[in-house]
């Protein structure tokens, strides 16, 4: 193996089993996080995916034969991993799993110490190195064995957002046939909610399609029992649920931008004057919530490394992103989708008011023209037509491309795992200004 294994992208490893990922690269991995971390100490877990038991277990061989104690915590989500890495104290972490990308795929998420992300630079490129070149120092007979985590990952959800906020409301739940149910059901009966199940069972055929409700064709299921059930609200998880999505009770989508202003809220009611982490795409909501419940707004290049090396520089109480990853210090500054679900639901209990209330104001007030992802043969050129037609606004180059008028303001930026660039416009109350510069500004990204 000479060239850079493709598998290896910007913030965790992600490819096609077997072509691009498979258990000989698994064992690899492990042999490589081992030496370039000097762990001694590893938890493993897995999603539903067909393909994850037998790579979860190579890479499990890897770390023993680099002499690591592994500990399986079998089937479970990202961020259930995040927890037993940093509560129990382990040296590193790996979840093995491709989140809401096709059956076909699969990866893994990897940690240090504390839960602190692996990516890029932090570690990211020199385990590669490693694993391409098989050059592995550590040798030994490292040990394995299992430990079941559900009820303390449940102890810890409800010592973040305590039951004895919530009333009972009634709710549906969509697992999408990932790994959410598991820790739903482990919360549910300490919670006063009637939660009614939907897809829970963990199922890597993924018959109802790949859990990832970001995608409007992957919302019908959800939508068509919203409109019929009464429900308060309504929550969906990509398959490894560090993502979550809300429904208001009439079962419209509600874009991730205007959950970031509400869990920011939720935070600031709770944590007053608490540091609050935003990305660059979509901001002047959020900075006015912030603002009104007094907390201070701090901004952040896109991406969860980022996010999360900020919030520790901050010590920020919450970070969120509009593509629906929120970030908790309670949680080691990490994502999880559980916080969310449970924060909406005090929002919704303590407010008196619908979800579809409780965001009206911020749609009606800042329309957004929800994330447009744009495929481009030369994103540098589209992106250098995007600036010049624009050069007389305010620019920040802090992600991509962002610039402000008085009364719009948008966002253009490369993605740094798929090879489109990702449009999202926004402006003080005229969605109908927000749908013509979204039209002129695709135009200039595929004049090309």
């Amino acid at each position: 193996m000479t060239e850079r294994l493709s598998c290896f992208k910007a913030y965790d490893i992600r490819g096609r089993v077997p072509g691009e990922l498979n258990e000989e690269i698994a064992y690899r991995v492990g042999r490589a996080l081992a030496d370039e971390l000097g762990a001694m100490t590893a938890v493993v877990g897995w999603d539903a995916r067909l393909t994850s038991p037998a790579i979860a277990d190579a890479l499990a061989g890897g770390l023993q034969d680099a002499g690591v104690a592994v500990t399986d915590i079998g089937i479970s989500g990202t961020e259930m991993v995040y927890f037993a890495t940093a509560k129990y104290g382990f040296d590193a972490g790996v979840m093995v799993t491709a989140s809401h990308n096709p059956p076909e795929y699969n990866g893994m998420k990897l940690v240090r110490e504390g839960s602190k992300p692996i990516s890029g630079d932090s570690g990211l490129w020199a385990i590669e190195e490693r694993a391409r070149n098989a050059d592995f120092v550590r040798t030994g007979g490292g040990s394995r064995t299992s430990r079941e985590v559900v009820g303390d990952f449940a102890q810890h959800m409800l010592s973040v957002v305590p039951p004895d906020g919530l009333r009972p409301l009634k709710v549906l739940a969509n697992a999408g046939n990932g790994c959410a149910g598991l820790a739903v059901r482990a919360i549910a009966p300490f919670l006063p909610l009637a939660i009614t199940e939907l897809n829970f069972e963990p199922d890597g055929t993924f018959p109802k399609g790949v859990p990832n409700p970001i995608l409007e064709e992957n919302r019908a299921e959800t939508v068509e029992m919203m409109r019929n059930g009464g429900f308060d609200f309504g929550v969906a998880w990509d398959g490894d649920y560090d993502r979550c999505f809300f429904f208001d009770e009439q079962g419209n989508f509600i874009e991730g931008y205007y959950i970031v202003g509400l869990l920011a809220e939720d935070t600031l009611r709770n944590h007053l004057g608490a540091t609050i982490i935003h990305d660059p795409r979509l901001t002047w909501n959020t900075l006015e919530i912030v603002s009104k419940y007094g907390g201070r707004a701090v901004q952040c290049k896109t991406g969860h490394a980022f996010i999360k090396e900020r919030m520790r520089q901050e010590d920020a109480e919450y970070g969120g992103e509009m593509s629906a990853h929120h970030y908790f210090k309670a949680h080691w500054f990490c994502d999880s989708g559980i916080i969310p679900f449970l924060q909406i639901a005090r929002l919704v209990s303590q407010s008196g008011r619908s979800l579809g209330d409780l965001v009206s104001e911020m749609q009606r007030r800042y329309p957004c023209s929800g994330e447009v992802n744009v495929s481009v043969a030369d994103a540098m050129s589209a992106l250098i037509r995007v600036e010049r037609e624009f050069s007389d606004g305010e620019i920040d180059r802090t992600d991509g491309l962002s610039v402000e008028y008085e009364n719009w303001r948008f966002n253009v930026r490369a993605s740094n795992t798929e090879p489109v660039i990702r449009l999202n416009v926004e402006s003080r109350g005229d969605a109908v200004l927000v749908q013509m510069m979204k039209g002129r500004i695709l135009e200039l990204l595929t004049d090309g």
